[in-house]
């Protein structure tokens, strides 16, 4: 079974950074598109239409808040903003690295994909 959230980033209209100051090519008509998917085993897989201007070093998951993060070498952070159900925080709790592998919006194919770490916080939703 595979549990999956997807979400639209706009573009950086709001004060508030987003994902999108992360990646290439966001404008009105190109859209970043994230999807996450992760199995009941924990394997868990990212797919993203945009590149990324430099590839994150990490991702951190707050099983509390269910909160996804995108972090670079250089400390920047940014939420992923798309909605993560129960069922996506229970099964990435035996998740150690993740799949992020960027989509071709024309073919649907995917282009590429790395492995990168994950790191999980058990905080409680405030």
């Amino acid at each position: 079974m595979i549990n999956e959230a997807a979400g639209r980033q706009e573009g950086a209209d709001n004060q508030k950074p987003s994902l999108v100051d992360f990646v290439y090519g966001v404008d009105e008509e190109h859209k970043l598109l994230v999807q996450v998917a992760v199995k009941e085993d924990g394997r868990c897989a990212v797919f993203y239409n945009r590149p990324f201007k430099e590839d994150p070093a990490w991702l951190e998951f707050n099983l509390g808040t269910r909160q996804l993060d995108f972090v670079l070498d250089s400390g920047d952070t940014r939420d992923a903003g798309l909605p993560l159900t129960q069922d996506v925080s229970k099964n990435m709790q035996n998740t150690h690295q993740v799949l992020m592998v960027l989509m071709d919006d024309e073919t649907g194919e995917a282009k590429e994909g790395r492995y990168i770490p994950l790191i999980l916080h058990k905080e409680e939703k405030l």
